[in-house]
């Protein structure tokens, strides 16, 4: 592998973070959104275009966080089975998580054609592959879930199959689903950024945050932000930052786990080798707890793959994923690698995306590295919140919302702070399970 890799994500070479254009300052807003990414312009949008006056402040430029990090697969994941679920929370509720899932896919596509984001839309499917059998037989029952609740009919592989989508000798099988697409990240967001800013919403870069602090009781709260560019006096607050929050937002960082995933992208490679390699070139993930994702570039020319961080040093960091492409692709050994990234994902403790509302300032987050979708929705439905209260409707002082993450209780535990000293074991608890897993034919 070369010496001079890239250390800057792909998707930054065709749409790299940006400032935002120079603006008056704001001192007396409607809303305050914390975190200019996918769930800050996900609210920001539909509260400008119903008038309020909205400031989004972000830290960095827009674009330099995990919204243009990823692997730009429209997953909408859940981390439990429906069958899990329905342990946890009833056949009913779990059928809600189902359906949600799919109107958040479904809504996110619609808003790119509609808004005409010119964001590399491929509506291509997902395959996933199972790397023992017994994996197939839980693919089938989750399917056969999905096709009732959704009316998405998952066709499920053998061995026998797998050339339709993956020259590989990995999977033993695998399932594909026509519901998920792929995107370029970076242009999705900077799409949005140029929606909101059309519909009114200011936006501030390189402006921190030092404290959020409530000033009024009553159900219309009222709240100072503390910035480094001055104060801020709003009726709401959204805080937007997911995987990147600070110690400015101490509750919200003692209920998430933040959690590096990183990314590779090899060198051009020819569309008709990536294409002999994936010939669906669908979206692909695996069955595995720390599995990789992976897909080809928008253009066909390159392969994308990421998964978890195992490793403190970047270049052991980035021969792992390169390691792990050639278990997937071994025919990819003379292909060097161009880009080497990453970013921070979060996780609640229940490995639940939420909604909640505390000390009157609203919270989306807690994606499980499916941010694609839910960062976009749960930041509309904060914003539902906002219009709800607005209107008299009574919605944002209740805490709910018109969501099945809304509600849900969002636990810290006992001495966790926000620094997740815990994580290296529980990532090795999770690379043996993987190992014995495969070892159970």
């Amino acid at each position: 592998m070369q010496a001079s890799i890239i250390t800057t994500p792909y998707w930054w070479d065709a749409a790299p973070p940006v400032d935002a254009p120079p603006a008056e300052w704001q001192n007396c807003v409607d809303v305050v959104i914390i975190g200019g990414g996918f769930t800050g312009f996900g609210a920001a949008i539909p509260l400008a275009r119903a008038g309020l006056r909205v400031l989004i402040v972000e830290k960095d430029k827009i674009g330099a966080g995990a919204s243009t990090r990823n692997g730009g697969i429209t997953s909408g994941n859940l981390r439990y089975s429906f069958d899990q679920l329905s342990k946890k929370f009833g056949p009913e509720k779990a059928a809600k998580f189902y359906l949600e899932a799919h109107a958040a896919r479904q809504d996110l596509l619609s808003f790119i054609t509609e808004e005409h984001i010119d964001c590399d839309l491929q509506r291509c499917g997902r395959f996933v592959g199972a790397t023992q059998p017994r994996t197939l037989v839980a693919m089938q029952r989750e399917a056969d879930n999905l096709s009732k609740i959704t009316g998405v009919v998952p066709v499920i592989y053998d061995k026998s199959g797998l050339a339709d989508h993956i020259e590989s000798d990995k999977y033993c099988g695998g399932v594909w689903r026509n519901d998920i697409s792929g995107i370029h990240p970076a242009k999705l967001l900077a799409g949005m950024h140029k929606v909101a800013m059309a519909a009114g919403a200011s936006i501030f870069t390189g402006v921190a945050v030092s404290s959020v602090r409530r000033i009024d009781t009553r159900v219309d709260a009222s709240f100072i932000v503390d910035t480094s560019k001055g104060q801020i006096n709003a009726g709401h607050v959204i805080t937007a930052t997911n995987g990147y929050t600070d110690p400015s937002m101490p509750w919200l960082r003692r209920r998430l786990v933040p959690v590096i995933s990183e990314m590779i992208a090899t060198e051009e490679i020819g569309e008709n080798r990536v294409r002999s390699l994936m010939p669906s070139r669908s979206m692909y993930s695996e069955s595995l707890q720390l599995g990789y994702y992976f897909r080809p570039s928008p253009d066909g020319k390159r392969i994308l793959l990421g998964g978890r961080r195992m490793d403190s040093d970047p270049a052991a960091a980035a021969e792992r994923l390169r390691a792990g492409l050639l278990s997937i692709l071994p025919n990819v050994a003379d292909c060097a690698v161009s880009h080497h990234w990453f970013g921070f994902v979060a996780f609640p403790f229940d490995q639940l995306p939420k909604l909640t509302v505390h000390d009157g300032v609203i919270y989306p987050a807690g994606y499980c590295g499916s941010g694609t979708v839910w960062a976009r929705w749960l930041g509309q439905k904060a914003a539902q919140m906002v219009l709800g209260d607005v209107a008299g409707a009574n919605s944002f002082s209740s805490g709910s919302a018109d969501t099945v993450f809304a509600g849900i209780p969002f636990r810290s535990m006992p001495f966790y702070s926000g620094e997740p000293w815990f994580l290296p074991l529980a990532m090795r608890f999770y690379r043996v399970k993987d190992k014995v897993a495969g070892l159970k034919k």
